[in-house]
């Protein structure tokens, strides 16, 4: 298991766009990942269940990937977090 904290980068936060390209990363990656902020823990492969913590510009969260290749995958998801995907 794998675990990274990161800080939200895209300038309006996850709303459904980055949520998705986030999302879309997960299940590629063929790992469990969980996504945790403001004390809820959430299937980070549900684009809704992004959407609904209402993540914000700025806002910390944690990464927990389980799988044979953890680190790589924790690492490449949290390099997408950490960019402004509202320039992609």
């Amino acid at each position: 298991m794998a675990k990274r904290t990161t800080t939200i980068a895209s300038a309006v936060g996850l709303h459904a766009r980055p949520a998705a390209i986030f999302s879309k990363a997960v299940a590629e990656s063929e790992h469990t990942v969980s996504l945790t902020t403001k004390g809820k823990t959430i299937d980070a492969q549900s684009i809704l269940s992004i959407i609904t913590l209402a993540i914000a510009h700025g806002d910390e969260v944690t990464i927990d990937v389980k799988g044979s290749d953890a680190d790589r995958v924790a690492d490449e998801l949290q390099a997408i977090l950490a960019s402004d995907l509202d320039a992609l």
